[in-house]
């Protein structure tokens, strides 16, 4: 089974962690979280997601972060080799559900899923009508409509 770390400006990673659980309650072992807070340094957050992995005692860990270029994702970066684990940036909770729910496959298996599961969460919703639902004229005056 492969761990998630999750890497995130403070509450993110925490928060994002307890929705997992919410849906997941098994995943509390393979799910981690490390809120990177604004008054530590770097080296301090890159030691405490060193020791997170190590307590894990997983072999294996997919790393998402929230935004490229931060902190988090800095950290990040100086954390994972590419083989026994893994970084994916802008993690949003498709991404994450999905990931969870799949993270006994390999870790690249579970970089791909992660991916899709982030894209095919976002959608854009209808405000009205449902979508390819033909919509009636306001001046329509079917009498079926009505109920006397």
């Amino acid at each position: 089974m492969n761990g998630i770390l999750i890497v995130a400006h403070a509450p993110l990673a925490s928060a994002l962690r307890q929705c997992v659980l919410h849906v997941f309650s098994d995943a509390a072992e393979a799910v981690v979280a490390l809120d990177v807070q604004p008054n530590v340094p770097p080296e301090e957050s890159l030691a405490q997601a060193r020791m997170l992995i190590r307590q894990s005692g997983l072999k294996q860990t997919l790393v998402l972060t929230d935004v490229f270029g931060a902190t988090p994702c800095n950290v990040a970066q100086k954390l994972v080799d590419g083989v026994t684990t893994k970084l994916i940036t802008g993690v949003n909770l498709p991404m994450l559900l999905r990931t969870v729910s799949y993270r006994h496959e390999s870790l690249d298996a579970l970089v791909t899923r992660a991916l899709v599961g982030a894209t095919q969460g976002v959608i854009q919703v209808a405000v009205t009508a449902p979508q390819n639902q033909a919509r009636r004229s306001t001046h329509d005056q079917d009498h079926r409509d009505h109920q006397q």
